[in-house]
């Protein structure tokens, strides 16, 4: 299968030089020029399968360079008992929905799903390209993505990853999950701004020819653990996939097998995966995305406009914290038909703030997606009803999810069998749960201890750990000092 740009249809390469690069020469990103379909007899094989299996098939759809072998073998290894304890995607019933918890992984966030299996896919899309330059891995974080990135590539060998996160606008757990970060290959900046200025700044550097040149000279070449990069957002369509089997197989889908999905979304890479799973044939009826006090993106589906300049908010869900959702280039590509279209939207949203979709393609998402917010006080509230009535557990980016999934139901009546997408242990935003639960606290508690001691629910202890762990990263730099501290990353040996 071969990989175009978003932004030039005659870019044309392999999965694995896309996997490989991460980001399009051309500023754009990669996408398949065509989706592969699953027919029953395949829906039907997958249920009878396990996460792993599931996800080897699925990827091999995409991944014609690779074997079965191979695709097996990294399923296995990255969906393992150890990784993930009790399952990689479980589904729990709460009230009239299913939740589908993906943050049973070492780094407790839905990011471990597709960052466990990104370095494989990585390694192996190196050798097959046959690149000897060391991979620089760069990353832009609102939260999660950077402690699995870190996790994931951390000591792999032909490999050096750099995580930038945004000084203000991540969770204490977050933070000390990267900062505390082990392994002699990673290293982690806190970037005064916002994350759009922390992602803005790493994809600037990725299309910049000049930076490109310097660390050839250094011995390396760039890559990405963000969802710009292919090999991260493929391994995340496999769990919509399960989840659909795994209803299906319960006999609690809908009459015509359809499931709704509530995603709580921010740089649209997660809700993109669960769109390409509909596309290759699960029934998936409508999308929800749901946002934040940041929602650009509700604004968008509803109107057609997409607008960056709005007032940023920092909110109880940090990883939401986005006004430039990068994925939605991908969708747009495929609506709009078109390679110049796309290129002039995103140059419009660079130099106006914002651009218009016609008719023609917002007609799509109308057809497709159903769109809301919440706001930091709803989503207390959420997390507080969510306890107090079914006894479960939520972190404040489930909670707008949950929050928006139940504004769907009273506001379309639409009662299609629904999943919210739970992306986060509670645990990683203590402070905000035991706000929303009406339990005081002090900056010096341990606030993972007072969450058992009120709740009953034991903490993850990847996080439990994190109380003995030491600090190794500490600095803070302006986004115009980004590049400079590549380059020194870069000649390290």
């Amino acid at each position: 299968m071969r990989y175009t740009s978003t932004r030039n249809d005659l870019v044309s390469v392999s999965a694995s030089e896309a996997i490989a690069a991460g980001l399009a020469p051309d500023g754009g990103l990669f996408l398949p020029v065509e989706i592969p379909k699953l027919d029953a007899g395949a829906l039907d094989r997958l249920m009878k399968m396990s996460y792993p299996e599931r996800a080897a098939y699925i990827m091999g759809m995409y991944l014609d360079e690779f074997t079965a072998e191979e695709l097996d073998r990294f399923a296995r290894e990255t969906y393992s008992e150890d990784r993930f304890p009790g399952g990689p995607a479980p589904l729990h019933a709460v009230g009239e929905h299913w939740m589908l918890e993906l943050w049973h992984g070492p780094t407790c966030a839905f990011k471990d799903m597709a960052l466990q299996m990104l370095p494989r896919l990585l390694g192996a899309s190196l050798r097959k390209t046959g690149q000897s330059e060391t991979a620089l891995i760069l990353t832009a974080t609102s939260g999660d993505t950077g402690k699995a990135a870190l996790e994931g590539f951390a000591d792999v060998p032909g490999t050096k990853i750099m995580v930038f996160y945004p000084a203000e606008g991540v969770s204490r757990i977050q933070q000390l999950q990267m900062t505390t970060q082990t392994g002699q290959n990673v290293c982690v900046k806190a970037v005064c701004g916002n994350f759009d200025d922390t992602q803005t700044g790493v994809k600037n550097i990725f299309s910049d020819e000049n930076m490109q040149r310097e660390v050839a000279v250094r011995g390396c070449r760039f890559s990405s653990a963000n969802s710009i990069n292919w090999g991260r957002l493929l391994p995340q369509i496999a769990y919509y996939v399960s989840a659909w089997c795994d209803l299906a197989r319960e006999g609690k889908t809908g009459a015509d097998g359809a499931v709704n999905f509530c995603v709580p979304t921010g740089n649209f890479g997660n809700i993109l995966a669960a769109w390409y799973a509909r596309e290759m044939g699960v029934p998936i009826r409508k999308l929800i995305c749901a946002s934040n006090s940041n929602n650009v993106l509700t604004d968008f589906i509803r109107t057609g406009v997409y607008d960056r300049r709005r007032e940023f908010f920092t909110t109880s869900s940090p990883s939401m914290d986005i006004l430039i959702s990068s994925n939605l280039e991908r969708l747009l590509r495929v609506f709009a038909g078109s390679d110049i279209k796309v290129k002039t939207l995103m140059n419009e949203l660079k130099s106006k703030g914002e651009y218009t979709v016609g008719d023609d393609v917002k007609k799509y998402f109308d057809e497709l997606f159903w769109a809301d917010w919440c706001s930091d006080e709803e989503t207390l509230k959420t997390i507080a009803q969510c306890y107090n009535e079914h006894g479960y557990l939520i972190d404040p980016h489930t909670a707008v999810a949950e929050n928006v999934m139940q504004k769907y139901f009273t506001l379309t009546g639409d009662r299609t069998p629904a999943v919210v997408v739970s992306t986060a242990s509670p645990y990683k935003f203590c402070g905000s749960v035991l706000e929303a639960l009406g339990v005081g606290y002090s900056e010096s508690d341990d606030l993972i201890a007072r969450l058992e001691e009120v709740t009953g629910v034991p903490a993850p202890l990847p996080l439990v750990r994190l109380r003995d762990a030491k600090e190794r990263f500490t600095d803070v730099i302006g986004a115009e000092k980004m590049a400079d501290e590549v380059l020194e990353f870069a000649a390290k040996k």
